[in-house]
């Protein structure tokens, strides 16, 4: 087992999200309250002791990675990206350290 030298972000939708979300979805793939849905995982820093400033330096792009997901139509998405926006639309769970469990090496795209 190695450690990763990243922390985390885990994000999860709310119901304001998916209410802008459902009206791009076709009737059998849009989400209701209760449907599990699986997070995604942003890594950040590994090192930090307040949240408030990663949320600063990271909610444009972890916003905007999750609207293309849905939409990739930026004429679609809210007209300003706002961090209240932004911590309306998703719940936020930090961590700081990762373990990889795998003996393959991880592989990086982009």
């Amino acid at each position: 087992m190695k450690i990763v030298n990243r922390g985390y972000v885990i994000v999860r939708p709310t119901s304001a999200f998916w209410d802008w979300a459902n009206q791009f979805a076709e009737d059998d793939l849009r989400v209701e309250e209760g449907d599990p849905i699986e997070p995604n995982v942003y890594l950040i820093e590994e090192d930090f002791f307040d949240v408030e400033p990663l949320i600063e330096q990271n909610f444009k792009k972890i916003f905007k990675t999750e609207l293309t997901m849905v939409n990739d139509d930026e004429g679609s998405w809210p007209e300003k990206l706002t961090i209240e926006l932004f911590l309306s639309w998703f719940e936020l769970e930090f961590g700081a350290t990762v373990f990889d469990l795998e003996k393959a090496d991880l592989k990086r795209e982009g």
